[in-house]
């Protein structure tokens, strides 16, 4: 265990985390090329201690990851990756720790999954309009009959060869304006966040530097989440840089929310976005994983 340490890095201080943490992660149960128990043990070798495992509006692979942890001597984390509509944005909430049999949270996801089904077909649609034939019936086999995400797709457009990578696809094809893209239909805020604490988990969200808001636009996001009883955001992630990251820290000690730290890890191939790299939090943050005992015991009062 590293003794907890500060130093400087630019303009900020970095407080050294007692173990290796990474609470944003995804597998083949949603849009990872990893099965469950080949990420865990890609983690433990790469030097990850705590994984959660936040697939997509699922928690199909949990229980195998929850295996494969088990003989790697690290903790998992069960979790999951909620899709929400805000505003016009698409937002993505992390439920950590939660209990993945609530029956709440699962009767959420499961209509979540129904959405993301008729959406895959539109794609799939969509493109052949465009004479790009097969899409769909592509995706779908790279899903191995999982969930068919927009990644799926991606990944079946670059290997037929429209696309040099997977960023280009979804610059190309798949954000608004383009031929391949279906507005999302997510659930809201405030039901995403229910389903996470009924489930006895914390909501976090989801690298939030992505989403492009202004600074007013953001805010106000945070600030209804916290409303709502979300506990957290996610500071350091793999799509952030330096300075995001000491900004989102900022956000989270101003609503005094609690820090989280994921990869957001899709694919070996992604090396920018690796498994047990991440940069420690700003000093001043308190982290999400101190609050796991706390949360669970509130959670079986409220039961």
């Amino acid at each position: 265990m590293i003794t907890i340490t500060l130093w400087a890095y630019g303009s900020g201080k970095i407080v050294i985390m007692d173990r290796n943490y990474d609470l944003h992660t995804h597998s083949t149960a949603s849009d990872g090329t990893l099965s469950p128990g080949q990420l865990v043990r890609e983690g433990a070798k790469s030097g990850v201690e705590v994984l959660a495992l936040t697939d997509h509006d699922t928690t199909e692979g949990v229980a195998e990851a929850q295996e494969a942890a088990a003989v790697e001597g690290m903790e998992l984390i069960p979790g999951v990756e909620i899709s929400v509509s805000w505003n016009g944005y698409t937002v993505h909430i992390l439920g950590l720790n939660i209990d993945p049999g609530n029956q709440m949270l699962q009767s959420g996801l499961s209509c979540l999954r129904e959405f993301r089904d008729w959406r895959a077909e539109e794609i799939g649609r969509r493109l052949a309009k465009k004479r790009i034939p097969g899409a769909f019936a592509g995706a779908s086999a790279l899903s191995n009959g999982r969930l068919v995400s927009r990644t799926h797709f991606a990944r079946f457009l670059v290997n037929a060869g429209y696309a040099k990578d997977v960023r280009s696809v979804f610059r190309h094809y798949l954000v608004q304006g383009k031929p391949g893209y279906v507005p999302g239909d997510w659930t809201d805020l405030e039901s995403a966040v229910s389903w996470i604490t009924h489930a006895g988990g914390l909501a976090v969200i989801a690298h939030p530097a992505r989403y492009r808001m202004t600074r007013n636009k953001l805010r106000t996001l945070v600030g209804e989440f916290k409303e709502h009883g979300g506990r957290g955001i996610e500071v350091i992630s793999g799509s952030h840089n330096r300075d995001e990251c000491f900004t989102m820290a900022r956000h989270a000690m101003d609503f005094d929310l609690l820090a989280s730290a994921g990869s957001d890890f899709h694919d070996p191939e992604n090396p920018w976005i690796a498994l047990g790299k991440l940069p420690s939090l700003p000093t001043g943050c308190r982290p999400v994983w101190e609050q796991w005992g706390e949360l669970q015991s509130a959670a079986d009062v409220a039961c």
